[in-house]
């Protein structure tokens, strides 16, 4: 996973916190999202900015950590996008893969990402995660956690697999229970985000807002939580965790994500509603970065963020020209170098829309 260092400091120098930041008028979006046009329409593209090699970051004007990072995702739109890279188990590690790139590049990813997991020996470094976050935030990266979490139905560890692993099912009286409050697996699922909130609230008593990516892949039938459209669906399941975290846990340093795969068209009957998540990502494992896929996720956005949220294949430097509003990226762990050339990861870490780490201190 390793391989020379760039040869050349010019792409350090030639882009000094390039950010086009904080345009007027990038307010946060509150009403409700844009109906999901079907695959055959054809969106009207938004303006691309030309991006400015040299562009001063000025300070955002949002007061508290969530505000801040909302302000830069919103402020790259259309003109830069973060690098990101996921660190899979161990926990131990929470490095690993992030230092693998800049191995590879000479640069370290914008976006540092981990999981809170569902194996005992990550479950037991789920503390050395989360003081990694710390000390990713202090260095001015983007914080990104995510969740594999075990079904309710079963406890803490659990197994990869069926039956009462992550790829596991709930049937319908039971799916039906959990969504009702008060119920066992009701209660079950919220003692769960107890444990979570805990480790959540601590990088909130150290100043950091986290990008927080739970119940991904909504469209994705193998997760238990996933491949239930609808009202009563895994979007219900996501507003009642939301709800949980913000008003009962107090957790106010949270940028929700909102997350589907791209293997299929069911996004919008996804949605959790507007008032639940602040970023649309999309997991890129099908056939690339399709421009109809691009426009359909801006229409659902209604104007907010959107972001790559997973991929394997990272976007080439023309995809993200073609589709600049692309707020992060986030290569995931080790196929990141099953997937793409050693040369390909340095090319893209070099061209001039790509925010790396070394440009994002002075950001907040």
């Amino acid at each position: 996973m390793t391989g020379a260092a760039r040869g050349s400091t010019t792409r350090v120098r030639r882009r000094r916190l390039l950010l086009v930041l904080f345009a007027a008028g990038l307010a946060a979006s509150c009403g409700d999202s844009s109906p999901s046009p079907s695959p055959s329409s054809t969106p009207v593209p938004l303006a691309s900015p030309t991006p400015s090699a040299r562009t001063p970051l000025p300070k955002p004007a949002a007061a508290t950590p969530k505000g801040k990072l909302l302000e830069l995702l919103r402020g790259l739109a259309g003109a830069k996008t973060l690098s990101g890279q996921h660190n899979r188990e161990p926990n131990s590690q929470p490095s690993l893969f992030t230092d693998a790139i800049h191995t590879t590049t000479g640069s370290y990813p914008a976006l540092w990402s981990a999981d809170f997991l569902f194996q005992q020996e990550n479950i037991d470094a789920r503390g050395r995660m989360i003081q990694e976050a710390k000390q990713q935030w202090g260095k001015g990266a983007v914080v990104h956690l995510m969740w594999h979490a075990c079904p309710p139905d079963h406890g803490e560890p659990c197994a990869w697999q069926a039956p009462g692993g992550v790829l596991s099912h709930l049937d319908d009286a039971q799916w039906n229970e959990l969504v009702r409050d008060g119920t066992p697996l009701n209660r079950a699922w919220k003692s769960r985000l107890d444990t979570i909130a805990r480790y959540l609230k601590e990088l909130q008593d150290g100043g950091v807002a986290v990008l927080w990516r739970p119940l991904h892949e909504m469209n994705q039938g193998q997760f238990w939580w996933g491949g239930r459209p609808g009202p009563q669906g895994t979007a219900r399941l996501y507003q009642i965790t939301h709800d949980y975290l913000e008003r009962q846990k107090g957790l106010t340093n949270l940028v929700w994500v909102w997350d589907v795969q791209d293997l299929d068209w069911s996004w919008a009957s996804y949605d959790p509603g507007a008032r639940s998540w602040d970023v649309l990502a999309m997991d890129m494992y099908g056939d690339g970065y399709t421009t109809q896929k691009y426009e359909t996720l801006l229409q659902l956005a209604g104007g907010k963020p959107i972001a790559i949220g997973e991929c394997a294949k990272l976007p080439a430097p023309a995809e993200l020209a073609a589709q600049p509003r692309w707020a992060f990226f986030m290569a995931w762990a080790e196929l990141v170098y099953s997937s793409n050339s050693e040369q390909e990861i340095r090319g893209l870490y070099a061209d001039p829309r790509v925010i790396t780490l070394d440009e994002m201190p002075g950001w907040r």
